[in-house]
């Protein structure tokens, strides 16, 4: 036993060769940015899709482009800089794309409404994360996530709601011009080079694993599939920001539905926080992961006002920092600040949307696939008893059920229902800190008596 706690504790150690507060050369800085924004498939895929769906035109989808690198930035500098001081990397969050898509499609809706509902609750949200004293309503969660059965399973319920945004991005659709063998070939020499980069390569080489793979990913690609530039030369080279540019209604339900999206992410969030602070050996209060709430929401206000998305942690960018072991939260600053700049400049946004969504869809298989298991890790610490095995299990299989749910059955609920159902961290995250804290009161009780 005593061998097992001596291998643990020095793998915690050497999770991170250069420390979270450590300072960065500009170079390196820039690397890793840009390295960070490749690693968010959603800034990539998102705009594109809602483009698309909703009928956006060219000029509206650029914009959403835009905002969305400016509002995703804003989070990121936020998280490095303010109170919670980690490197967390934002983009958008795939709840808020399902809802706005949703939304967006019906025709006593709209978008006017999602984003002005949208806006109101994380308002509300804000005022409920703001720490009194060191305290706040967002706080009562952060002691379930010292539970490593809480902090496991609501990261494995994230990474079974951005499942769907890996795997089958990197097949394609049938009617796309690579389905499915020059997408899986390009996305293959991606994640071979990642590997091989990872495991074989020494540690400066380590850190531009992931750029190293998609630039030839997109090579392979390009040879078969000719990319075009000709998005990038006819756009603008600068944004102009629109207030509300779909319009402005609130509906007390669809606020709700927001609210609903919101917290179980912002739960989420504080779980995967919890993750990297433990490889930096960060202590974290309920206030400092508070702080770290009052950015995302302040975030989704501007989101809101904008018209974009709310963001969320990206998993494939916590992935790459147990990849690059560099844990420095000015690496995630750099790719805060760039972020934004391109967001202000439309050619660089079409630049970076030149690279295959089957090479990204890779690379985020794979990084998310180190997150889960990670998350398992972490559960292996958990003491499986029948309370624990009856509110894990229940909780995992309703998250995972409520995205199989389709039909008749699906078309025939509310729609804030159906919108939620495709939220796995709604759905079985709920549960499973009710069930916790209900089946585990004496257990918590006990723990917050030795503490």
């Amino acid at each position: 036993m005593a061998t097992t706690t001596a291998s643990t504790d020095a793998a915690r150690e050497t999770v991170f060769d250069v420390g979270i507060h450590d300072p960065l050369p500009v170079g390196q800085a820039l690397m890793l940015g840009f390295q960070n924004i490749f690693g968010m498939i959603g800034m990539f895929v998102f705009p594109g899709i809602t483009g698309q769906v909703l009928h956006l035109s060219p000029e509206q989808t650029a914009h959403l482009y835009g905002m969305t690198f400016l509002v995703s930035g804003f989070v990121t500098a936020c998280q490095a800089l303010l109170i919670l001081k980690l490197p967390i990397v934002h983009g958008p969050y795939v709840g808020s794309f399902t809802a706005l898509m949703a939304l967006g499609q019906l025709p006593d809706a709209g978008l006017g409404l999602a984003f002005g509902s949208a806006f109101v609750a994380c308002i509300i949200w804000f005022l409920l994360t703001v720490p009194i004293r060191g305290w706040s309503f967002a706080a009562m969660f952060a002691r379930y996530l010292h539970d490593p059965m809480i902090a496991g399973m609501m990261v494995m319920l994230s990474m079974v709601q951005i499942a769907n945004t890996s795997l089958p991005n990197w097949i394609g659709e049938r009617a796309s011009p690579g389905f499915p063998g020059i997408n899986l070939l390009a996305g293959a020499v991606a994640v071979a080079t990642l590997v091989a980069f990872t495991l074989w390569a020494g540690k400066q080489m380590r850190r531009v694993a992931m750029l190293v793979g998609l630039i030839l990913g997109t090579i392979v690609y390009s040879l078969f599939i000719p990319i075009s530039l000709g998005r990038v030369i006819a756009s603008p080279w600068l944004v102009t920001p629109q207030f509300f540019p779909y319009g402005f209604s609130v509906r007390p339900d669809i606020v709700i539905l927001f609210l609903l999206v919101l917290v179980p992410a912002s739960i989420a969030s504080m779980a995967l926080y919890t993750v990297v602070g433990n490889w930096g050996h960060e202590k974290l209060s309920p206030a400092r992961m508070s702080g770290g709430l009052m950015s995302v929401a302040v975030g989704g206000m501007l989101a809101s006002v904008l018209g974009t998305y709310s963001t969320y942690i990206y998993p494939d960018n916590v992935g790459l920092l147990r990849y690059t072991r560099v844990g420095s939260r000015y690496a995630t600053l750099t790719c805060g600040v760039l972020l934004m700049v391109l967001g202000s400049c439309v050619k660089f946004d079409m630049m970076l949307v030149l690279v295959p969504t089957p090479v990204l869809a890779a690379i985020a298989t794979l990084l998310f696939g180190i997150v889960m298991m990670h998350a398992i890790q972490h559960l292996s610490h958990v003491e499986w008893d029948d309370r624990n095995l009856i509110i894990a299990g229940f909780a995992l299989l309703m998250g995972m059920g409520g995205l199989f749910v389709a039909g008749e059955a699906y078309q025939a609920m509310p729609l804030v229902v159906r919108i939620l159902l495709k939220q796995a961290v709604v759905v079985g995250g709920v549960p499973l800190i009710a069930l916790h804290a209900i089946l585990n009161r004496d257990k918590i009780a006990a723990s917050h008596a030795k503490a």
